[in-house]
């Protein structure tokens, strides 16, 4: 398959309507309904953020819309192609990387994306997806004996040896040192460039915010809200967020001016206000009346994490 400079893929026309559109969703397993009903549009070239806390249903979900388990109900089509119905030809339209991959440990990593490549009848040059990977120097190399960063470059580089209209990333920047997670966003970046979609899986969600042209927050198997981090934040959380130390003796129905929500976690107590400076004068009024020092005092603007929170009433890692 003929691709542009180093290997990557010219820029792909967009296509009309979803990459991806899931209407209906659901999945059981007994009397437990681990996806309800869940409606999901995935705009072509485009990078989709999947989130919700451990037991939402979102790896669920994912294992449905990538052919790895069938649903009890609902439609799940690429383009205009139906995975449930044609399986064979839908499969062709996206790329997998998973969270933990498991390669061939003594194979080296020219031999590992060769072998991806032999599955497809069409496939990226293998040399140029090394380069563009930067694993030109781990040509040689054999897996058992990469870091964990270039063994992540390398689940993504096989992810899309076929060259696919959509790749699914799950979890892909997890345990990786600050460069290294930095290195991939810029690939995932240059991913929606050439006009690929990308769904993305990730429980930071600085990343998110920074990755995502568009977010489905989801929890119990349903979509709870989506859009734009930025309209997330806009819609859910408009003002600020005061926050202070945990040990700060705050009760949970002091009534300070403009404040809409008290959020409180081992590491922080999060006041969440339409009107920083309101707030902010009576936080202050009754730490001087009440004997209280308000330590690690800080104020910034509403996170996508703040919106999580709000939204699904639990931390990331429950």
């Amino acid at each position: 398959m003929r691709g542009g400079p180093n290997g990557s893929p010219g820029r792909r026309e967009n296509l009309a309507g979803s990459a991806l559109r899931v209407r209906g969703l659901t999945k059981r397993y007994g009397s437990l309904t681990a996806v309800d009903g869940l409606d999901l549009d995935i705009a072509p070239s485009a990078i989709f953020g999947l989130l919700g806390p451990n037991g939402a249903g979102k790896t669920t979900t994912l294992e449905m819309v990538e052919g790895l388990r069938r649903p009890d109900a609902g439609s799940i089509l690429y383009g205009d192609v139906d995975l449930v119905r044609r399986p064979e030809v839908a499969r062709h339209r996206f790329g997998i990387q998973l969270q933990s991959s498991s390669f061939f440990p003594l194979l080296t990593v020219e031999e590992t994306i060769q072998l991806f490549a032999d599955l497809y009848p069409r496939s990226l040059p293998v040399p140029d997806l090394i380069d563009r990977f930067g694993l030109g120097d781990k040509r040689a190399a054999r897996v058992q004996g990469l870091s964990g960063g270039q063994r992540q470059r390398l689940a993504v580089a096989s992810a899309l040896v076929h060259d696919p209209e959509v790749v699914f990333l799950d979890e892909p920047t997890a345990g990786l040192d600050p460069q290294a997670r930095r290195n991939l966003w810029d690939l995932v970046s240059d991913f929606r460039r050439e006009g690929r979609t990308v769904i993305l899986t990730t429980h930071y969600m600085d990343e998110a915010e920074y990755l995502c042209d568009t977010v489905a927050v989801v929890d119990h198997g349903r979509v709870l809200d989506v859009g734009s981090p930025q309209d997330l934040i806009r819609r859910h959380l408009p003002g600020a967020v005061i926050e202070l130390a945990p040990d700060v003796a705050l009760p949970d129905g002091l009534p300070l001016p403009g404040l809409n929500r008290i959020d409180r976690s081992e590491e922080r107590i999060a006041l969440e206000t339409g009107s920083l400076e309101e707030t902010l004068v009576g936080l202050v009024t009754w730490a001087r009346e009440a004997g209280q020092h308000l330590t690690g005092l800080s104020t910034r603007g509403a996170t996508l994490e703040d919106v999580f929170l709000k939204l699904t009433g639990r931390s990331l890692r429950d």
